[in-house]
């Protein structure tokens, strides 16, 4: 019996004996130095798991810092972004966006020199927190609440290569491992009325490069470069030309010598002897294969490689280089369960798209509710939040009351049940006039939810260590 598998193979070349004359040049038949189909399927797979936070990283890159016409653009190279709102449904570039803080955003090129990333002093009860998160997407750094406090200091930010002492009155240094990388600040906003304290805090986040920051000349300009157009659409199509391009600006780890070489051996990075484009056909259907078997592995994982605590899947899967110490596997399900999370110790991302029979959040089928007993909210020293997205885009969905999440700063405004439990009423339309308090509206059709724990406490109860810890989110009910 033939699989879709092989009906697919079959369909694909045939085409390619159709127009062999036209696609493949006479001397594409017997190139040494090409792998054949088998092995470029192989590396195809691998290739794709270990570079797809990368492309999706480069993807974001382009809207928010290159592209002044993508819609999603924030500021050009080494100029921070501050943004005085939430993140809602307009917001696309990002898969699981944030509404809870709003963001700063910074990227930063750090080919011709370091730069410097200064705070200002932070009250102790507002949270908030700067990521610093290369191309890898590895986060290699903080400052905030948790990480260095609420004093004011000036930090800076080097790039792979640099090496150099660390200047008077600067308090730490952090190393990117690539040429480009984002720096996410949150700033905790507790209600409307708050906005102008949070434009306050973020009008002393400043950034200047570090001759600035010295007084001292700056360096020659580094050479300009002519950027890929990219979004979710054209990266799924090229992705290894992405892949390629981004390369050239992460210098490759030791974990990395492995996967690198098999790269070279399809066209992709440092040591080819050949472009990409220049593979016969056959060989880029069996690598489109490939990189299929690659997601079905990635959205496994993401389904199976977390631990499961009352339908809420519960894992830790962002970190810096030696978190993953070359786990791509882990790396790409990171990213694809949204890019750009935080570390354990800083937030834990409890997240669901199903019950805890399995049966699939639907907000055209079913209402569903969500309690927490009495005394068992989240525990944090910061906040907790449960977020909601359309379960097939995993972005922010528009509704009626333009309520994205329940949070804890909203807890004032809300009504516990007589027994001092808190329900929240997870559906698509508008419940009783007495619960619209409590409710979170949901799409009509799957439903993704995110719970965001920040700063989680250590000591019992606690969400930590991820996945055995003796706090547990309870479960979504059906209404």
């Amino acid at each position: 019996m033939f699989t879709k598998r092989d009906l697919l193979r079959t369909a694909a070349l045939a085409a390619i004996t159709v127009t062999a004359a036209k696609a493949i040049p006479a001397n594409a038949q017997a190139k040494a130095e090409w792998p054949d189909i088998r092995e470029a399927k192989a590396i195809a797979e691998e290739g794709f798991i270990y570079g797809l936070p990368i492309v999706m990283n480069y993807a974001v890159m382009y809207e928010y810092s290159v592209d002044k016409n993508s819609g999603q653009f924030k500021a050009p190279f080494n100029q921070i972004h501050n943004e005085a709102r939430v993140f809602t449904y307009k917001d696309t570039a990002i898969i699981t966006p944030n509404s809870d803080t709003p963001y700063s955003l910074l990227w930063t090129d750090l080919r011709a020199e370091p730069i410097v990333l200064s705070v200002p002093a932070v009250e102790k009860t507002r949270y908030y927190s700067v990521m610093l998160c290369d191309g890898n997407t590895f986060n290699y750094g903080y400052l905030g609440s948790r990480a260095t406090g609420g004093e004011a200091g000036d930090y800076m930010v080097v790039g792979p290569d640099w090496k150099g002492a660390t200047p008077p009155g600067i308090k730490k240094v952090f190393q990117s491992s690539t040429q480009f990388s984002i720096v996410a600040y949150r700033t905790q906003l507790f209600n409307a009325a708050d906005m102008p304290n949070v434009e306050k805090v973020q009008a002393g986040y400043k950034v200047q490069p570090l001759s600035a920051y010295l007084k001292q000349p700056a360096p020659a300009a580094v050479p300009a470069i002519d950027f890929p157009k990219a979004n979710a659409e054209l990266v799924k199509k090229n992705f290894f030309e992405y892949l390629d391009f981004a390369l050239q600006f992460a210098p490759a780890g030791p974990e990395e010598t492995q996967i690198r070489a098999k790269l070279a051996r399809i066209g992709v990075g440092a040591g080819k002897t050949f472009d990409f484009k220049d593979l016969p056909l056959t060989h880029k259907i069996e690598i489109g294969l490939g990189m299929r078997d690659g997601e079905e592995k990635v959205v496994k994982y993401l389904a199976s490689g977390q631990k499961e605590v009352n339908g809420w899947k519960i894992g830790s899967l962002f970190g810096d280089r030696q978190f993953y110490s070359g786990d791509w596997l882990k790396r790409a399900a990171a990213a694809k369960g949204g890019i750009y999370g935080n570390d354990a110790v800083e937030a834990v991302y409890p997240l669901t798209k199903t019950l805890a029979d399995g049966e699939v959040l639907d907000g055209s089928k079913h209402n569903y509710t969500l309690t927490f007993p009495a005394g068992q909210l989240p525990p944090v020293n910061a906040f907790w939040s449960v977020t909601m997205y359309d379960g097939k885009t995993q972005l922010l969905i528009e509704n009626p009351i333009n309520r994205y999440l329940i949070n804890s700063p909203m807890l004032p405004g809300m009504k516990k049940n007589a027994d001092g439990s808190l329900t929240l009423y997870i559906q698509n339309k508008s419940p009783d006039a007495d619960k619209q308090a409590n409710w979170l509206p949901a799409p009509n059709g799957e439903i993704y939810l995110v719970m965001r724990l920040y700063w989680p406490r250590p000591e019992a109860p606690s969400v930590l260590p991820v996945g055995q810890g003796t706090w547990q989110p309870p479960g979504i009910k059906r209404a």
